[in-house]
């Protein structure tokens, strides 16, 4: 590799992200986590819902211990970005700084191929997140021998009401309520999106949330760890605007998008689901005051963060398998 090179490319990068990193960001798919791009995804095994092979923000997952932030990679539309009131400056400097930066890729990646004279393998675009095999996962009709007390219904309505919440969240820019139901890795990957949008005085939209349909797929052991993966099926609209003036920064106001997640849930192994009735006095971890997590995110004696997780369900990934966009 060519150190001047390598010099240049990490220079641009980094003006990049001072001049061009709002733009950028405008770019990224919206919804909390994402996963709802400027286009659709998901191929043929969408679960019957045709997609395109544009770039969108379910092909990432979100979750585990990546501390990657999610969205790693953006979607530059051919015609620039818009700052919502039709005007598109800048947009010049930006594509020519795109374009020095994949010179700059190509060359190196050359360079290095030279060398080792070694070809670089093909690396194919997907059109979003691959689902988590059949042949991984156990029946949920078998975990009722680990947890008699398990509700597959109740598990699919509380699913159902933590995303609507979710989505409510991202849309008022505050998702602190939902900390009990996510990982750590998980929240603060998320949580980076909502302070995102306040950096950049922008409001993500979330309207029209309607849950089609949560299917629980099954389960599997891992690191002491039980896993739930379940499908969601959604609708909703989605579309950015600036904070101040309402004009719209992305998206569509009247839009449906027809979204399919896949949820990983986990508890440590060995973890009962309560039985109806029964009342278990819960404390928190840290200075051992009675709680209830349902009433917060904090303990109200130290303030110190509550989740599920040792004794619930909480959400450890969440994967955007197929978006699909109803013709207006």
């Amino acid at each position: 590799m060519r150190r001047w090179a390598v010099a240049l490319l990490v220079l641009l990068l980094v003006a990049g992200a001072f001049l061009f990193g709002p733009r950028l960001l405008r770019a990224v798919g919206a919804d909390l986590g994402g996963f709802s791009g400027g286009g659709d995804y998901g191929g043929g095994d969408s679960g019957g819902w045709s997609g395109g092979s544009d770039w969108g923000g379910g092909t990432f997952s979100w979750g585990g211990d990546s501390d990657d932030g999610g969205n790693g990679f953006f979607f530059f539309p051919m015609g620039g970005f818009s700052d919502g009131d039709g005007s598109s400056g800048g947009d010049g400097m930006l594509v020519v700084w795109v374009l020095l930066v994949i010179l700059l890729v190509v060359y190196l990646s050359r360079s290095k191929a030279h060398h080792t004279h070694t070809a670089a393998p093909h690396a194919g675009t997907a059109a979003g997140a691959a689902r988590t095999p059949d042949s991984r996962l156990t029946p949920m009709s078998e975990y009722a021998k680990l947890d008699p007390s398990f509700s597959a219904a109740d598990m699919r309505e509380k699913l159902a009401n933590v995303y609507v919440q979710m989505q409510n969240g991202c849309t008022a820019r505050n998702i602190e309520a939902l900390r009990p139901y996510f990982t750590d890795a998980l929240y603060q990957q998320f949580d980076r999106q909502i302070k995102s949008l306040l950096a950049n005085r922008q409001i993500n939209h979330v309207d029209r949330i309607a849950v089609l349909d949560v299917n629980l797929r099954g389960f599997f052991q891992e690191g002491g760890e039980d896993h739930l993966v379940a499908e969601l099926k959604t609708r909703i609209t989605d579309y950015t605007v600036k904070e101040d003036t309402g004009e719209l920064v992305s998206g569509s106001r009247t839009a449906e998008k027809f979204m399919t997640y896949e949820w990983d849930l986990s508890r440590p192994t060995g973890t009962l689901t309560e039985a109806a009735g029964e009342i278990t006095e819960r404390h928190c971890p840290n200075c051992g005051a009675p709680l209830s997590v349902n009433e917060s995110a904090k303990c109200p004696f130290c303030d110190s963060v509550i989740t599920f997780h040792d004794h619930d369900w909480t959400i450890y990934a969440v994967k955007g398998i197929a978006q699909r966009t109803a013709q207006a």
